[in-house]
């Protein structure tokens, strides 16, 4: 029953979707690129997730216990809690009773890094030969990607430092994780579409 539903959804919107692809293929074209770009994103924002997530643990406490922050010395109180700033690594995290947390330290330090890093090793050949067909010369898109995504690091990684201790001390390190891997994926999907519309033109000759 459910194969026919899907059946008949399909025979009423593929004959729409080909007139308009017709009557509009530049735009159909940039839908397609859209939707193809979203669904890798997400894809690639879970598996983010996961890894912001489990490798703290895995890396262990004797890894949390180690400080890494660059620059070092930013301190603040924010909304209650007080807050070491750093642009890049975690500070060490501690619970009520003094005792050294998962979450902090250079464990989270080097998860921040590995996850976005893995994500994106995966995303760019999705988003070059299946979003955008692009067949430019891939030592200079990958150049390219890689500066935009160390700055984009740089962006949310000072951002999310900024309020992890508030965020942390109300509720934890699990919801810590998921509200930066949607702030890291969601300002890294809008900036790096754009980027990738330059990068991968489409149907661009190959290179020697």
């Amino acid at each position: 029953m459910e194969e026919k539903k899907q059946n008949a959804l399909m025979a009423w919107w593929m004959p729409k979707w080909r007139a308009f692809e017709e009557k509009s293929p530049q735009a159909a074209k940039l839908i397609r690129k859209i939707a193809y770009f979203l669904v890798f994103s997400l894809g690639i924002t879970v598996i983010q997730f996961l890894i912001l997530l489990f490798l703290p643990s895995a890396l262990g406490l004797e890894m949390a216990s180690r400080e890494a922050m660059w620059p070092s010395g930013v301190e603040f109180d924010l909304l209650g809690s007080h807050v070491k700033w750093c642009l890049v690594g975690a500070e060490v995290l501690y619970d009520s009773a003094g005792n050294v947390i998962i979450g902090g330290g250079l464990g989270a330090a080097i998860a921040n890094w590995v996850a976005p890093f893995a994500a994106q090793c995966i995303n760019f050949p999705l988003q070059r030969n299946i979003t955008f067909k692009s067949h430019g010369n891939v030592g200079f898109q990958m150049l390219w990607y890689f500066i935009a995504w160390v700055a984009i690091s740089l962006i949310t990684g000072g951002l999310t430092n900024l309020f992890k201790p508030v965020i942390i001390d109300r509720f934890g390190t699990g919801v810590f994780s998921l509200i930066q891997t949607v702030v890291i994926g969601g300002v890294s999907m809008v900036v790096m579409f754009f980027v990738f519309m330059i990068i991968f033109p489409e149907g661009e000759a190959k290179k020697e």
